[in-house]
């Protein structure tokens, strides 16, 4: 087995562990300052909107022009008077786009582009872009996140519970917030692109959130029956047990999104892949953040208010400082949780002595 699996295995056995929760106020501190951050950008900066969202005009050259790219661009301020976008094609043509332009400029924009390009008029196809698609677009966009955002809560809530549904929901706020915040300190164009990836990385951050869960879910069981663990302390090793697989899912699911990003959007200067990209690659990064530091920390604080939580806790302690005054370890005290215990930890239970024939104790038999 190789090292990595070595230690998923001894951290879903829970003989290795990280304390998430007990620092889960660290973790709330980095990701309310990260938050705060990406508000601020998005305050200040605004989002970089597409010329789907604004509206314009797209002009493009089906021959190589005879001017550079920066040249082009700046002949198409000149002509516009509006911001403009210049990339070049494969075929070594040109696709500029303006925006805020309506249709009664396009024509004198497209002779004057033919002039500054040394490209015939007959080449440049011009396409226009209506505003109102844009927000079409958006509304729908906003539409779908609504109604998925209610499904998930009301599933969760019939799955697991309600402190585990508003956990996750934050949790998916949390990502939305962040991804959004970074286009707009980068800016990147937001195009319907960066919509489509939006949504998808949704169903990545639930996830990696419904597997911890699952994984607490059956750790809890029969938990108020026990004076072993507390609720946070059971949070924890669901955690611990999960997560080099939340590691090596999300490590997987980066590799090829980060080749679109840094290769296609970076090298090859392709913009649409920057605009899915950029989405997914930061939207996967928070999701499996947040599904560790923000969703089960959370559940784990929310769920300790309850009356039962809090007796149970204080029994725990309770016992735990009377095995100290006496100086007894755990392990005197371990059998009488022993059926819990061996379920929660996920290995046989320490503390009885067996015998070559797989019996504890002593032998019942006749010796011969």
């Amino acid at each position: 087995m190789s090292r990595l699996g070595n230690i998923g295995a001894r951290l879903y056995r829970g003989e290795l562990g990280y304390d998430f929760i007990g620092k889960r106020k660290i973790w709330y501190g980095v990701s309310i300052l990260i938050t705060i951050t990406a508000i601020l950008g998005l305050a200040v900066g605004g989002l970089n909107m597409g010329i789907e969202f604004k509206g314009g005009a797209v002009f493009t050259t089906d021959t190589k022009a005879k001017i550079s790219t920066s040249q082009a661009q700046e002949a198409a301020v000149a002509a516009s008077g509006h911001e403009a976008i210049v990339q070049e094609l494969g075929n070594g043509g040109l696709r500029i786009q303006i925006t805020e332009v309506d249709t009664a400029k396009a024509d004198g924009i497209k002779t004057q582009l033919s002039k500054d390009l040394g490209v015939p008029a007959s080449k440049i196809n011009a396409d226009l872009v209506g505003p109102s698609w844009g927000e079409q677009i958006a509304n729908k966009a906003w539409t779908g996140l609504g109604i998925f955002m209610v499904l998930v809560v009301v599933y969760l809530a019939i799955a697991f519970e309600w402190r585990m549904a508003v956990a996750a929901l934050v949790a998916l706020i949390h990502d939305i917030t962040i991804t959004v915040g970074v286009y707009a300190l980068v800016g990147f164009e937001v195009t319907p692109g960066t919509v489509i990836g939006l949504l998808t990385i949704l169903g990545y951050s639930l996830y990696d959130t419904v597997v911890v869960f699952d994984s607490l879910k059956e750790g809890q069981k029969g938990i108020t029956k026990q004076t072993r663990y507390t609720y946070s302390e059971i949070a924890n090793k669901s955690i611990n047990g999960t997560l080099v697989r939340s590691i090596n899912t999300t490590v997987v699911a980066l590799l090829p999104v980060a080749g679109l990003l840094f290769i296609g959007g970076g090298v090859l200067g392709a913009g649409m892949l920057n605009d899915i990209s950029l989405s997914l690659f930061v939207g996967l990064a928070a999701g499996a953040y947040s599904s560790i530091f923000i969703a089960t920390p959370l559940v784990s604080d929310l769920k300790e208010r309850e009356p039962q939580m809090k007796a149970l806790t204080k029994r725990i302690l309770a016992k735990r400082a009377s095995a100290a005054a006496k100086g007894e370890s755990e392990e005197d005290d371990e059998q009488q949780d022993a059926g819990y215990a061996g379920a929660a930890a996920g290995s046989s239970v320490i503390g009885q002595r067996r015998e070559p024939g797989g019996s504890t104790g002593r032998g019942q038999g006749k010796r011969r």
